[in-house]
């Protein structure tokens, strides 16, 4: 039989509530306003300096964007990235943890020892550059995934998800003839699924939103992702100069292009977000009981 709650548990939870409803509160009306301002007129955000509901709403500024073929190449581009770049580096970095897990690695301690250390001390930027030249991957799509495949971040929390899965497990496997690939794709990773949606979420959202690594090392218009193309855009409504020269449709204004600027590039993550949920929080927090 459960005990009602006395009244400092009642009222404990009443402020829990009200607290988090305000930081829903105030963490959703910045977006709010940004969606707002990207379908307004110009008058109306001329006139009004914190807008949350348009009065008159007009699709100018999307059509102004999506005005030129650039921005579906773009899209493209992106979209591609990220599939392949995340199913590289969550193939990649579960390979790894799974590795890491064995207490009959040789050296174990040792290569935990230097992931930590890339966590801390980075090289730089003229380093990475000289290694991706070497390697041949200038203007290539590969620059953007293989210098950023393992984060060492994900690759921590993924080993310690693996390590609190039961020893039994895998001894069971190997008497009935599994080797240490098949009990990795067939047992450990079917078991792992929240942490495996964490990571590849994560992983999504560095490879969606990558920018410096494609300016640096795309020399090639045509080979640019969406947030490279849309900060082209925001730089051709600001007045400067920039190569956008198929933007033929009339500028709205500057203001507005921005935030649907902001809109076309959050939408895609915000959406895929929700189906991933569930698995987030409790693959983050398994993840980080056990280091």
């Amino acid at each position: 039989m459960v005990r009602d709650k006395t009244f400092g548990g009642r009222m404990f939870d009443t402020v829990n509530v009200l607290l988090l409803a305000l930081v829903a509160i105030v963490t959703f009306l910045p977006f709010m306003h940004v969606m707002a301002v990207s379908f307004a007129t110009e008058s109306e955000v001329a006139n009004k300096p914190f807008l949350l509901f348009p009065t008159t709403f007009t699709l100018d500024s999307y059509r102004y964007i999506l005005s030129t073929d650039s921005i579906f190449r773009a899209l493209g581009v992106s979209v591609g990235v990220t599939v392949v770049g995340t199913f590289v580096s969550m193939l990649l970095t579960s390979l790894m943890a799974y590795g890491l897990t064995r207490k009959d690695l040789d050296g174990r301690k040792f290569f935990n020892f230097l992931i930590v250390f890339s966590m801390l001390f980075n090289p730089g930027i003229i380093p990475l550059f000289l290694v991706v030249k070497e390697m041949a991957l200038i203007d290539s799509y590969w620059s953007l995934i293989l210098p950023v495949a393992v984060n060492a971040f994900n690759l921590i929390i993924l080993r310690s998800f693996f390590s609190n899965l039961p020893d039994g497990l895998e001894e069971s496997a190997k008497i009935d003839g599994c080797n240490d690939f098949g009990i990795l794709f067939r047992i450990v990773l079917p078991l792992s699924m929240p942490a495996i949606a964490t990571i590849s979420l994560f992983y999504a959202v560095n490879y969606w939103n990558t920018y410096f690594n494609a300016v640096m090392f795309l020399n090639t218009a045509e080979k640019w992702p969406i947030q490279v193309l849309l900060r082209q855009i925001v730089i051709v409504a600001s007045g400067f100069t920039a190569d956008t020269s198929d933007l033929s449709f009339v500028k709205p204004p500057e203001q507005t292009i921005k935030m649907a600027v902001i809109a076309i590039s959050t939408l895609p993550i915000l959406i895929v977000y929700p189906f991933l949920q569930k698995y987030f929080v409790k693959g983050a927090l398994v993840g980080s009981v056990k280091g």
